[in-house]
């Protein structure tokens, strides 16, 4: 094998970490990968780390233990979060997103790959410390986000849906209030095999207005005797105030409307503003 070069080590070492996110990579792996010394594997990880750090490209740690090794982690500093989400607010506030009953458009931008990774991003770095087994969201408007944030802490996505289907076998129904203020009962399903007793759930999704949905997560989980770890979402209604769910945290809130030019009034919630 002829001998690698330290920029081209240190190119395939920053894209195997951040196409890994939240993934523990032993010096081992990286000195067989490359035919290189531990020392000099160290060196690489340092050099790779303080060029994140300047650019503020995340985070690469070093985990101790025997089982230990390096691990690339998502979390921007608070200047970008507030960048990206003031960008995002500005874009939510365009005029002709206003949805009956109070709702506003957003499947258009939190489709878009690059901004479902960046809230992914955001949303994942809240939850690090509570180490999910898994992202549980419902379908179908949540998944991009969901799915991102699920990548960005290295677990599988779970999906709940409205109904079950023949092809996942056996499933969990419950019903659950549905809504901002309605009392309308829906249904949501997941499959036995899809969540094991006692792991821990991260609930993510796109929107939430009276927390009814997330609520019936919640409640879903207590079906598997699963803990939730968290609730997180996009963007939430600043009315009502009083949500169905506890605890939920949101990037960024939907004010309301100007009844004049149509427009949603959104800013990036209160922990990420100056």
């Amino acid at each position: 094998m002829d001998k690698i070069k330290r920029n081209e080590r240190l190119g395939a070492m920053t894209r195997i970490l951040m196409d890994t996110p939240n993934r523990i990579h032993t010096l081992s792996e990286f000195c067989e990968l490359f035919g290189a010394a531990k020392s000099t594997i160290s060196e690489d990880i340092d050099l790779v780390s303080a060029s994140f750090e300047r650019f503020d490209l995340g985070r690469i740690e070093t985990v101790a233990g025997a089982a230990g090794g390096v691990r690339y982690r998502a979390i921007l500093s608070p200047k970008k979060v507030r960048t990206i989400l003031n960008d995002v607010s500005r874009r939510l506030s365009e005029p002709g997103r206003m949805l009956p009953g109070g709702f506003l458009y957003t499947s258009d931008i939190s489709a878009e790959s690059i901004i479902a990774q960046q809230m992914g991003e955001i949303l994942a770095a809240q939850y690090y410390d509570r180490q999910p087994h898994f992202v549980l969201t419902m379908e179908t408007k949540g998944i991009p986000i969901a799915l991102m944030t699920a990548r960005m802490l290295d677990v599988p996505l779970v999906i709940a849906r409205r109904d079950s289907r023949a092809y996942e076998g056996s499933a969990v129904k419950i019903n659950y209030i549905a809504g901002g203020g309605s009392e309308r009962i829906e249904t949501m399903a997941l499959a036995r095999r899809a969540v094991q007793p006692g792991q821990r759930a991260l609930i993510i999704d796109d929107f939430m207005k009276g927390g009814g949905t997330l609520q019936g997560m919640v409640d879903l989980m207590k079906e598997f005797l699963a803990e939730v770890v968290g609730v997180g979402v996009m963007i939430s209604t600043a009315k009502p105030e009083a949500k169905r769910v506890e605890g939920a945290r949101s990037l960024l809130i939907l004010e309301g409307f100007d009844a004049d030019t149509g427009k949603a009034i959104v800013h990036p919630a209160q922990e990420f503003e100056e």
